[in-house]
């Protein structure tokens, strides 16, 4: 190879080895590596990929303010806060707990709302946090502000307690969700003296009784109803959380909106109240005593597992 060819080689090859492709699927770049000999080059191309990721920031939407001649963009959760509506959807721990107090909070200065939505999916809490939050919600509603809570998916531990604090009449669950009822026990890892640990079991039974008396609040059952009841977790479906008065009304759709297939796109109604569960009409605790279902009249009797057709 003469001079000049060979020179002209290796400015092509060091200044593409330099190169990075401006493209976010990926990054090229150049290899020059040595094959057996001074005048022989091999030239190879390396690709690495990556992942294509969605978004992950919040969506926006217009808003106009009062007042104002032009709309801006505002994050979603931003915008429903100011008409009401609060989404509590995660793990309840102490920040989760602060962001959704001080929403409350806003809500009833701010906004000037006598009514306030909550959309709740709550997997799980910490008991402090938590009643916290159940301790604001009593505080609003004797405030006089109506608080209305909706059961998206699921309510779980305290979760289910929050879910029954709402303004009676008003405390609805969609037609899948499912509450789960259980005991309390120690937040973290104890470790101590056998006394100190003697004290620590005493605060978590003297916590489980106070947290027994608040669901018999809620609920209207008696404190020895719910004592059996929550020696394991006590799981719900919509239905029976009505029966068992944790809430008030399922969300179902208007049957009457149905339509017959067609090729068109269907009308299959909209959510609405009105209905106390599936089965339509009163239900049997309404009338002063509640009739277990068929299904939960077959439930096995060999364990002592607390069921919703026990008295």
């Amino acid at each position: 190879m003469d001079i000049p060819k060979f020179f002209t080689f290796l400015l092509l090859a060091s200044s593409a080895s330099a190169f990075v492709a401006p493209n976010h699927h990926g990054s090229i770049s150049q290899l020059v590596n040595g094959a057996g000999g001074k005048d022989a080059r091999s030239m190879a191309l390396a690709v690495k990929r990556f992942p294509i990721l969605m978004p992950t920031t919040e969506p926006l939407v217009p808003y106009k303010a009062p007042g104002s001649s032009y709309a801006s963009f505002i994050g979603l959760k931003s915008s429903q806060l100011r008409n009401g509506k609060l989404w509590i959807s995660q793990f309840i721990d102490d920040e989760a707990s602060n962001s959704v107090i001080s929403s409350l909070l806003y809500i009833q200065s701010e906004a000037k709302k006598e009514r306030i939505e909550l959309y709740l999916n709550i997997p799980g809490a910490v008991l402090r946090p938590a009643l916290a939050i159940y301790d604001a919600i009593n505080e609003l509603k004797a405030d006089g502000v109506q608080i209305a809570t909706t059961n998206i998916a699921l309510c779980a531990g305290m979760g289910a307690l929050i879910a029954g604090a709402g303004t009676k009449g008003q405390r609805k669950s969609m037609p899948n969700a499912r509450f789960l009822l259980q005991k309390t026990g120690i937040d973290g890892v104890f470790r101590g003296q056998a006394s100190d640990i003697a004290l620590e079991v005493a605060n978590v039974k003297k916590w489980n009784e106070k947290i027994n008396g608040e669901f018999a609040k809620v609920t209207g059952q008696s404190m020895d109803r719910i004592d059996n009841d929550l020696r394991r977790d006590f799981y719900l479906s919509s239905d029976e959380a009505v029966r068992y008065g944790l809430i008030d009304e399922v969300l179902m759709p208007t049957s009457s909106k149905r339509q017959p297939a067609t090729s068109q796109l269907l009308d299959l109604g909209v959510f609405q109240s009105g209905q106390k569960y599936q089965g339509g009409g009163k239900s049997s605790r309404d009338e002063g005593q509640y009739q277990p279902s068929r299904r939960e009249q077959k439930r096995g009797s060999d364990d002592d597992a607390p069921t919703i057709g026990k008295a």
